[in-house]
């Protein structure tokens, strides 16, 4: 079980508490993470990535074991603690003003 932190926006899109957890096939990578994210809740499908292209939005950060993976290959797998589910995948809003 893959633990995923979700930033507030999007836990009131999909209806669901800060932290959400899914089954994830295959290797553990940001790609598969996101990948059953979006499955399991459609609502979550494009506010993280981009429909066409699946880069990262540029005010959305991934973070794992406290470091930012957001420009990391989407497919590099995801540190051991976060694969066995000892420590959550972190979705994370940047915050601008002006």
């Amino acid at each position: 079980m893959i633990r995923v932190v979700l930033p507030h926006q999007l836990q009131i899109l999909a209806q669901v508490d800060a932290e959400v957890q899914l089954d994830v096939v295959g290797p553990i990578t940001q790609r598969s993470v996101l990948n059953a994210l979006e499955a399991r809740y459609p609502e979550l499908h494009g506010t993280t990535r981009d429909h066409v292209t699946q880069r990262r939005r540029p005010m959305v950060r991934f973070y794992a074991c406290q470091e930012d993976w957001s420009h990391q290959p989407p497919d590099a797998p995801l540190p051991d603690t976060v694969a066995s589910g000892a420590e959550p995948f972190l979705i994370v809003s940047a915050i601008a003003g002006g």
